[in-house]
């Protein structure tokens, strides 16, 4: 039976094959394609999405800090090429959130591989600050022009702060964060808060991601918030891990929920540390890798890694999103294995 490491290892092998090309056959390019088999729409890359690449571009740096090669650096850089090509030779976007995990990517991928991201995140860094408004007490838009202010945004951008050094503006998302989208009752984060400008009161939507978990716990990691971090997990382990293994949110962007979920449960593990979120991890892991249809080519995940891929695999098993979550929980379990 393969250990951790090895299958991180495949599943990194595997995503690769089916959906990383390069840019509309440039050199020194690569993209993720959206699904896979690919159309030629998928191929063409007309179809993409920014935030599923920085998210590939994530479990690259991933796996450079678990098998450190010059190819790997390579591919990594490549990435980031491609992303700004097919971004029209521009960073930014008009969703915050978008922007934020691009940049928490690429200032990873500086510190792992060397290449030189200081442009990049300067850039996007400007328009994280940009968009706090004094509304509702703070936060942060989830896109331009509008008002709706929500964990995806606000999280990802209290870890970039905090890891730039910007520990102010880190505390007064996640202050912010914590009075208005933190259910006291469960624990739980709640989505968001839409703000009306007609005057309207604010409402709070109250779904429940466990993708809006994660990226409030990787704040709370940041900023060294034990108690905060601690019933975040807590929460989640009674709330969101049906039998210790995290729910699934189904394909399309849902598809990488429980993927971040466990990276920042993964940083908890390590750097609080936290026994229950080490827990969560494997247990994540072992299920979706026991679940995987393991075909030629490499591991196929599911959306639920509860649950065996069906055969044939689902609509779902196709995108990107669901296979950089797989991929990203075996790395977690892998990170853990090596401290």
């Amino acid at each position: 039976m393969r250990n951790v490491v090895e299958q991180a290892a495949e599943a990194e092998a595997a995503v690769l094959r089916r959906h990383v090309r390069p840019l509309w056959l440039l050199p020194g390019t690569r993209l993720g394609l959206d699904a896979w088999p690919p159309t030629l729409r998928h191929r063409l890359h007309h179809r993409w999405n920014y935030w599923w690449q920085a998210h590939l571009l994530d479990c690259l740096v991933d796996a450079q800090l678990r098998d450190p090669t010059p190819h790997r650096a390579r591919a990594v850089r490549q990435l980031a090429r491609g992303v700004w090509l097919r971004n029209r030779l521009r960073w930014v976007n008009n969703y915050y959130d978008d922007m934020a995990w691009l940049a928490l990517a690429l200032h990873r991928a500086g510190t792992v591989t060397g290449m030189n991201t200081r442009r990049a995140l300067q850039r996007l860094s400007a328009q994280l600050w940009d968009a706090w408004s004094d509304t509702v007490g703070g936060g942060i838009r989830w896109r331009r022009g509008s008002e709706y202010k929500n964990a995806p945004a606000n999280g990802p951008a209290a870890i970039l702060h905090a890891r730039l050094g910007e520990r102010d503006r880190a505390e007064a998302i996640t202050e912010w964060m914590t009075e208005h989208l933190v259910d006291p009752a469960t624990g739980l984060v709640f989505d968001g808060l839409a703000v009306y400008r007609d005057g309207r009161e604010p409402m709070l939507s109250r779904r429940i991601y466990t993708y809006c978990q994660g990226v409030y716990l990787g704040a709370c990691v940041e900023l060294g918030w034990r108690e905060n971090a601690q019933r975040t997990i807590e929460a989640v382990a009674r709330h969101l891990a049906p039998g210790g293994v995290l729910r699934g949110h189904g394909g399309g962007d849902g598809g990488l929920f429980s993927g971040i979920l466990v990276r920042y449960l993964a940083d908890a593990a390590l750097r609080l540390p936290n026994a229950e979120a080490a827990e969560l991890v494997r247990a994540s892991a072992e299920a979706c890798w026991k679940n995987a249809a393991h075909m030629r080519g490499g591991p196929l995940f599911g959306p639920d890694w509860a649950k065996p891929v069906s055969t044939p695999p689902s609509d779902a098993c196709r995108d990107l999103s669901v296979q950089l979550s797989g991929w990203m929980a075996v790395e977690a379990a892998a990170r853990l294995d090596a401290a």
